[in-house]
């Protein structure tokens, strides 16, 4: 059976509380300041069974303008609206607000109920019935049906449930997903239970003993046990009316606006990517970077509304936007919201969330109004692509994409697979299921390209540039696993070479002008001549009197070309010179087993300060080992 909430909507004291009240036989007014007021503050919840067998969820809302907030948290997730006119009253102003907030939600179904018809003759009654008819043309509640009701006298009940019973047939079933979200609208303490939440669970499923994170905090809990409408249940399921019980969470680690999810799966942003509607009662321009507030699930946050493409947006009008936030929130494609004005507080527009994780953007760039605009109505494959190439170097993991896209988790697979299959994407890390765009890898090629063109001319004589170094050249926090396949590529396209550490063009060779070959020649000269006492690296400059940094280029590349061997201290060894001292060494170990430093001294006929270097480069390279002073 599906799963399906009613919620009421309408002016303050036209009846809704009574009329829920009246067919369900639970009154939602719990406070006892409800109680001395006669007016509903908070969210009531309630539950009714249709004569069909069908349930529902039944939440009711504060009228005053007030609490609209309220209102707010609690239309959102439901699927039937029951909007609630006075028949001695007629529309008001929150009827057109809740009539517009219900609208800005996504809420497609509902009748209009026509309330205290007991206070009014047939000719009061037969001008609010037009009132209502005039009220809801061009909405979606325009050919819904009016119900007069009594709850005082009984009128209309039966007619009311009745024309809900075919409601309920009419409301298509939930889109799947694979995400479980409950917006939190009340948390308290129960004796003997602990900590209690309670909302409308708008998407996926939870069981007892699942692990679930409060998000934005990022507290962290298992799920004791949950409630189903006062019945306890091991599952709860999208569209429910659910309260959560938690093991060792505290009352004041949870509020209304905050979102129950499974931990890892949402990522708080002060940022979010909107389609944004302005209504057409407002009485004149938004302008860019307007104050308001932002009401999406049951939260309320303080933001800036930032245009993308103008200076200020007409009433009526339409456009891509970004709201930059006073604190973040946890929410996904799709979502609704409604924004209000930050004073004095009224609803002014809202819409859908585009992208609930986004960069911050520049204004009038076209590339980001147009790309925002294309996914709007973009298929699966357009989606992914978009926020892939959108994502840059760094790429967008499995778990974010699933917040971008709104997407299952069979519909995400498949269609990454698709993308994967056509070469437009690259996974770059099969563990955290991260993707680039081939846009993005092919300007890193590129740039790569660009950035050893660059080393190579100021160093032409170094044979090629460290990967370390070519790395730090890369975006600050691109992975590893991206720069590796970015120069296996290269590699694979025969333009590049590795040469251990170090990395260079294909077409790189190191050619010497006249005055640095005659120099490298004397350099090569002076070390082998030095033997294992070769002299310092000042000392030949001096010697030669070469520059110092044209000499300096010169010996790494010898170093490079491996005729000098570099050990520590920064002495340098002709490479013969080692290569002749190995061999002896090797022949003296293979015979005795170890030597001391007096034996290597009396081998080398070095002076101390060229033997703890020659013996740690030895070392190094596994030809000895050190044992104690042997």
């Amino acid at each position: 059976m599906k799963q399906i909430i009613l919620g009421t909507a309408g002016h303050i004291d036209h009846g809704k509380t009574s009329l829920v009240r009246a067919v369900t036989g639970i009154d939602t007014d719990r406070l006892k300041e409800e109680k001395l007021r006669g007016i509903t503050i908070e969210l009531g919840f309630a539950h009714l069974d249709l004569p069909s067998g069908q349930h529902l969820g039944v939440v009711d809302v504060p009228g005053h303008e007030k609490f609209v907030k309220n209102m707010v948290a609690g239309a959102t997730g439901i699927d039937i609206v029951a909007m609630v006119i006075a028949a001695d009253e007629g529309v008001m102003p929150q009827t057109r607000e809740h009539m517009e907030i219900c609208t800005l939600l996504g809420v497609r179904h509902g009748l209009v109920v026509l309330t205290k018809v007991d206070l009014v003759d047939e000719e009061m009654l037969e001008l609010a019935t037009e009132d209502v008819q005039e009220f809801t043309r061009e909405t979606f509640l325009e050919n819904a049906p009016v119900i007069p009701v009594s709850s005082v006298t009984g009128q209309g009940l039966p007619e009311f449930t009745q024309a809900l019973d075919a409601l309920a047939r009419q409301i298509p079933d939930r889109p799947p997903s694979s995400l479980f979200r409950l917006p939190v609208d009340r948390v308290f303490t129960m004796k003997g239970f602990g900590t209690v939440i309670t909302g409308t669970l708008v998407s996926g499923r939870i069981q007892v003993g699942d692990a679930v994170m409060v998000y934005p905090s990022g507290i962290t809990s298992k799920v004791r046990g949950i409630q189903v409408e006062n019945q306890s249940v091991q599952t709860a399921e999208s569209g429910m009316r659910t309260a959560i019980n938690f093991q060792g969470l505290d009352k004041e680690a949870v509020q209304r606006g905050d979102v129950l999810a499974i931990p890892q799966a949402l990522r708080p942003s002060y940022m979010v990517d909107i389609h944004f509607r302005y209504l057409a009662s407002n009485g004149r321009p938004i302008k860019n970077r307007t104050r308001v507030r932002l009401h999406t699930g049951t939260s309320e946050i303080l933001g800036n509304l930032i245009l993308l493409e103008q200076d200020e947006l007409a009433p009526g009008q339409e456009t891509v936007a970004q709201l930059r936030l006073d604190a973040p929130v946890a929410v996904v494609r799709d979502d609704h919201f409604v924004v209000r004005s930050y004073s004095p507080v009224r609803t002014i527009g809202g819409g859908q969330v585009l992208n609930p994780i986004p960069p911050k953007h520049k204004r009038f760039k076209a590339e980001v109004v147009q790309g925002l605009r294309g996914i709007l109505s973009g298929g699966p494959e357009q989606l992914v692509g978009f926020h892939i190439a959108a994502s840059g170097p760094l790429g967008a993991s499995f778990t974010d994409l699933r917040l971008m896209t709104n997407l299952t988790d069979k519909q995400l697979d498949a269609t990454l697979q698709n993308l994967m299959s056509a070469r437009t994407i690259i996974q770059v890390d099969k563990e955290s299921r991260t993707f680039v765009h081939k846009s993005s890898f092919e300007e890193l090629v590129r740039e790569t390209a660009e950035h050893l063109r660059g080393y190579h001319k100021a160093f032409p004589l170094k044979s090629g540039m460290s990967k370390e170094e070519l790395k730090s050249k890369f975006p600050p926090g691109t992975d590893a696993k991206l720069f590796n396949l970015v120069l296996n590529q290269m590699i694979k396209d025969n333009a590049l070479v590795q040469e251990e550490k170090s990395v260079r063009l294909k077409t790189h060779k190191v050619s010497l002008a006249g005055d640095e070959a005659s120099l490298r020649q004397k350099m090569l000269q002076l070390y082998k001549d030095g033997s294992l006492q070769p002299p310092f690296f000042r000392d030949v400059t001096e010697t030669l009197m070469a520059d110092s940094a044209q000499a300096k280029d010169v010996l790494h590349l010898l170093i490079e070309q491996g005729l000098i061997i570099r050990t520590k201290d920064d002495l340098f060894f002709h490479a013969e010179a080692i290569e002749e001292l190995k061999k002896r060494l090797v022949k003296f170990l293979e015979q005795n087993g170890e030597i001391n430093p007096s034996q290597f001294k009396e081998m080398t006929g070095a002076s101390r300060k060229f033997l703890i270097p020659l013996f740690e480069y030895f070392d190094s390279k596994n030809v000895t080992l050190r044992v104690g002073d042997v």
